[in-house]
């Protein structure tokens, strides 16, 4: 039996009759409040304790019950505090935008302290105050300088952070709880003070752990003072945190090899993709794949940052080898490595590659299903410290996913567990190529591994799912 048939018959004979633990638990939930439902009726017509207690808060009604209380029965005030957020299109805004647009529907007040454009944008400003449904959007006049370089971009997450200190003195007694992004990485110090001097409460969310990150890239010495400084720090603010949120188990791992005693601080919450957003869309229909004459072109994309924990020369090593061939690469986005990207295609004298700025979120349902595999990379040594947020979304296209990364990361199970793709040693070029020759020969495969990997997010990575999952942080971090 060959790879390809072996592959096929995997992926046709695979159950699709799992139900998750969050539907299950969502089961739980509703028969309890039925439960409870009946219990109203049956006691509103006595004049005894049952009324009085049916009479009080969903809250009181369940201490008084001695029932749990279920994660969206409580009101809760929350303060979001990240530098970047919608127009900005930098990956953690999106998120972040998406995140508490979910929870707004659970019944959670939100306030979102943030900053001016300055990433990834089409306009360079949006209104200093607006109020989306239950979430009220609070921007900083903080100005952006240098901001495609990596000093600007320390100076102006340092004017932000300053710019949210002042921000929590003046509103943190209308908040149950602040959750703080990692975005820029010294911003949860402000949770830090307002939790010693005003006793707020705060949960942590780390997207990239530095300094590590920072060492690992050559960017301070490990043994460096401020390294040793900054990993102090880390560990007193850890400590104080009522939750702290990582993106994968690899993060959990080495965020308590830091600080041991915040073990059981740590929960593991995966991101995300919208599958009502990103919706398959064959090819031929889809008007960015026509637009720019992918069609009929077996269709590689990269999708989001190029930054410095991204491997892009196995990818362009790859490009390297089929540039013969009718195989298209497309490029969309931006960072740190984009330029450099560019001059090397362009000294390789490589014309399989397209390249494209960074997309509207409307147009994200189009170029992201404008392809025929995604392309997820992380640098070797940095599975630990970062986790690529774009691969959620490539999976809700209902397209192959190839992952470029080092043996121990959790993408590899990830990909192993959906059966959607395939994962590659950093280096490995020859059998990514070997890959894509695959998927343009064996439409059958591509299709199977596509429906696959759609399925794989709805059953796991939905925002309805995740936000539960922040939720039921949240309201540990208020108990």
């Amino acid at each position: 039996m060959t790879f390809s048939e072996w592959l096929k018959k995997s992926l046709l004979t695979k159950s699709t009759n799992k139900v998750s633990q969050n539907q299950q638990l969502y089961q739980t939930d509703r028969d309890l409040l039925s439960h409870e439902k009946v219990n109203f009726e049956n006691g509103r017509h006595h004049n005894g304790e049952s009324f009085r207690t049916f009479a009080l808060s969903p809250l009181a009604q369940r201490q008084s019950l001695g029932v749990n209380q279920t994660w969206y029965e409580q009101s809760l005030n929350l303060s979001v505090i990240t530098e970047f957020f919608p127009p900005d299109y930098a990956a953690t805004g999106q998120l972040i935008e998406e995140l508490v647009r979910q929870l707004g529907k659970q019944g959670v007040n939100i306030e979102v302290f943030t900053g001016q454009p300055g990433y990834a944008f089409g306009t360079s400003s949006a209104p200093a105050v607006e109020q989306v449904g239950r979430v009220r959007i609070q921007r900083s006049r903080t100005a952006q300088l240098w901001s495609r370089r990596l000093r600007g971009k320390a100076i102006n997450g340092i004017l932000f952070t300053l710019r949210s200190v002042l921000h929590l003195v003046k509103c943190c007694r209308r908040h149950d709880v602040c959750l703080l992004t990692s975005a820029p990485p010294f911003l949860p110090i402000v949770g830090y003070l307002a939790h010693l001097f005003f006793g707020l409460s705060y949960v942590c969310l780390i997207y990239d752990i530095y300094p590590d990150i920072a060492i690992a890239l050559g960017v301070i010495p490990k043994n460096h003072w401020l390294a040793g400084f900054w990993q102090a720090v880390n560990r007193k603010i850890w400590q104080r945190a009522k939750g702290i949120v990582v993106l994968s188990p690899a993060m959990k791992q080495r965020v308590v090899a830091i600080c041991p005693e915040v073990a059981d601080k740590v929960s593991v919450i995966h991101s995300w993709g919208d599958p009502d957003l990103i919706v398959p869309i064959v090819k031929k229909d889809n008007w960015f794949a026509k637009k720019y004459d992918l069609v009929k072109k077996f269709t590689v994309l990269y999708s989001g940052n190029m930054g410095r924990c991204h491997d892009m020369d196995t990818i362009l090593e790859a490009a390297k080898q089929l540039q013969d061939e009718p195989i298209q690469f497309v490029c969309i986005g931006g960072g740190a490595k984009h330029e450099g990207v560019i001059q090397e295609v362009n000294r390789l004298g490589l014309n399989n590659f397209l390249f494209l700025p960074y997309q509207d979120k409307q147009v994200l349902p189009y170029s992201l299903t404008a392809c025929d595999l995604s392309l997820v990379s992380v640098e070797a040594g940095m599975e630990s410290l970062v986790a690529p947020s774009k691969l959620y979304p490539a999976l809700a296209t209902g397209r192959p996913v190839a992952v470029i990364c080092s043996e121990y990361s959790y993408l590899r199970q990830l990909i192993t567990e959906a059966q959607c793709g395939a994962s590659f040693e950093n280096g490995d070029s020859y059998g990514l190529a070997e890959f894509i020759r695959l998927l343009n020969r064996d439409k059958q495969l591509a299709e199977l591994m596509g429906q696959a990997s759609r399925k794989y997010l709805q059953s796991h990575f939905t925002p309805e799912i995740i936000a539960k999952q922040y939720l039921r942080v949240l309201q540990q971090a208020i108990s």
